[in-house]
């Protein structure tokens, strides 16, 4: 966010996001871009960088930060072809640091990409037939759908309809074709009946979910859509809303919230139901205090009931009231599935959602492998792993063996810990980290795994999550276990969330290192050891038993409808 420009304003004077764009970039006098451009570009799929490892280096040198820039992909529902693969590949060889990294949206990051190369790295984003526009910004971003299709044909169904409201809800204005893409402006209207002038007050997430699996964790987000599945046909959604994860550490006026039950829906109402809550938090956000300008605090002040008012008169028709649902949980299943249309479907294990070569497995380079003969498609998981989709019969032993020659069955070997772990980039690329988080993730799994073995608890499916700053990317709130950074080596602990995605975590310890961190745990993991029930989740155990109060920002609506 800018530091001397108020937010509202660089939207309101932008020309519908186009600021001084064209013209930063062609600056060569320096590696970032204006002020005012750094918020601008995060509407187009970009951020502004720098290196934070080398910044007090160069600071001596007298040099200006080591500016680069990420770029986010619009892919809704993580769903790309084998040529498409290959040509991300190549921009992240190319133009990138070597790397391309799954987000927690389903999403591509690229990292490292340096100004002049920016405009060509976008363009090549484009020819893959995949563009970046909204995957930042005050709009709705990459639309989330769950990932792991077992029932092939409700799975088509629910992406096709997050496809379309991700198309529904996009910008109208021309500026992300004439900057990048080299088109000419063409007279007409650039009116944005959905955002206006000043787009939205904040971010905006979305995500669809297929009972039994929440793996989009789907009361994180601003609006959401759980499947209704009836006789094995697609009936329509149970909609929420009012989810978010975001906090500022230290101010009690922001806080994670869990989304509530709004209504249900029926499939050809999507689109509608969307626009209309979209439309009411352009309205009714927060567009004084940026850090209560999400929808979770919207309908936080003003009610449910009101905010159900407001979405049906815009939608023009009343939600029905909300049909039966249950979550199992929401991991990814790793191996192999059927799925209803005989074909076969393969989710990898992707540490902290880097695909890049390591001493232990080549997953740039075995991915790319893959990518040559596979006849299906790649889904990115909202877990940060990628499913090998739509594997015909006669192609699996091919594939298998793709996999084993380049180590990626790592998740038939590690723990249920590794497996489960999240973790956001933070440093040294992000500007808000607090503290490390992927890069931290290896060595913290490490020692908690001797803590765990030392209680026969290795296998016990516990849910960890790293996040380098309160603003919670890595969706921390929903970790049966979670470190959130709050300054260089040192986290909150919280504990005490789910399995299932239906609870926060609670503030356990603040602002401790990791000989406290592991300190702390090592009790906890002895009376879980002893006195869990059967089946019994980790987070579980902790509310049960007394060890962690629930936090008391819990929805009741979500477990009662569950």
């Amino acid at each position: 966010m800018s530091a001397s420009i108020p937010v509202e304003d660089i939207k309101l004077a932008s020309r519908h996001l186009r600021g001084t764009l064209v013209e930063s970039l062609a600056d060569q006098a320096t590696g970032a871009i204006a002020e005012s451009d750094q918020v601008l570009i995060k509407f187009h799929g970009s951020y502004q960088q720098d290196h934070r490892d080398l910044r007090e280096e160069r600071r001596q040198q007298k040099l200006e930060p080591a500016y680069s820039f990420m770029i986010r992909t619009r892919t809704p529902g993580g769903v790309v072809s084998p040529e498409q693969w290959l040509k991300l590949d190549a921009i992240a060889t190319g133009f990138a640091n070597g790397t391309l990294r799954i987000t927690t949206r389903q999403a591509f990051q690229f990292h490292g990409v340096i100004k002049r190369e920016l405009k060509a790295t976008m363009q090549a984003i484009n020819a893959a037939l995949i563009d970046t526009l909204a995957a930042c910004g005050d709009v709705n971003r990459n639309v989330m759908v769950g990932a792991n299709p077992l029932q092939s044909d409700v799975h088509a169904a629910v992406h096709a309809d997050a496809a379309a409201l991700s198309e529904h809800l996009l910008p109208n204005t021309r500026a992300y074709y004439e900057i990048w893409l080299d088109e000419e402006k063409v007279a007409g209207s650039e009116d944005e009946p959905i955002y206006g002038e000043r787009y939205l007050p904040r971010k905006f997430k979305t995500a669809f979910a297929i009972p039994p699996i929440n793996d989009v964790d789907v009361f994180a987000h601003d609006l959401g859509y759980i499947a209704v599945i009836e006789d094995g046909d697609l009936v329509g959604y149970n909609v929420t809303v009012g989810g978010g994860m975001g906090a500022t550490h230290g101010d009690p006026e922001t806080y994670p919230l869990l989304a509530q039950v709004l209504g249900f829906v029926r499939c050809d109402q999507v689109l509608a139901v969307g626009e209309a809550v979209v439309t009411a938090q352009r309205d009714f956000g927060n567009r004084e205090v940026r850090k209560r300008a999400r929808l979770k605090y919207t309908i936080d002040d003003r009610g449910l009931d009101w905010f159900r008012d407001e979405v049906e008169r815009r939608a023009g028709f009343r939600l029905e009231p909300a049909r039966p649902f249950g979550f199992e949980h929401n991991g990814d299943r790793y191996g192999w599935v059927d799925g209803e249309d005989g074909r076969a479907h393969l989710t990898l294990q992707v540490p902290a959602g880097r695909i890049a070569d390591t001493a232990e497995a080549s997953f740039l380079l075995g991915l790319r492998e893959i990518a040559r003969v596979h006849r299906g498609e790649f889904r990115l998981t909202p877990n940060q792993n990628v499913v090998i989709a739509g594997v015909p019969a006669g192609e699996r032993r091919r594939i298998e063996a793709l996999v084993v020659k380049h180590g990626l069955d790592g998740y038939r070997h590690g723990s249920a810990l590794r497996r489960l772990a999240l973790a956001c980039v933070a440093l040294p690329t992000c500007g808000l980290a607090m503290a490390e988080a992927e890069r931290y993730l290896p060595d913290f799994v490490g020692r908690v795994e001797a803590l765990l073995e030392r209680h026969g608890l290795l296998d016990a499916p516990i849910l960890l999550r790293l996040s380098g700053c309160p603003n919670g990317c890595s969706r921390p709130y929903f970790g049966e276990i979670a470190l959130v950074g709050k300054a260089p080596g040192r986290y909150n602990l919280m504990l005490g969330a789910d399995h299932r995605g239906q609870r926060l975590n609670t503030l356990f310890r603040e602002n401790i290192d990791e000989a406290e961190i592991l300190a702390e745990l090592d009790p906890l993991f002895a009376g879980y050891a002893a006195e869990r029930e059967p089946d019994e989740g980790f987070g579980d155990y902790l509310i049960r038993s007394g060890r962690v109060s629930a936090n008391p920002r819990q929805i009741a609506s979500v477990l009662v409808a569950a």
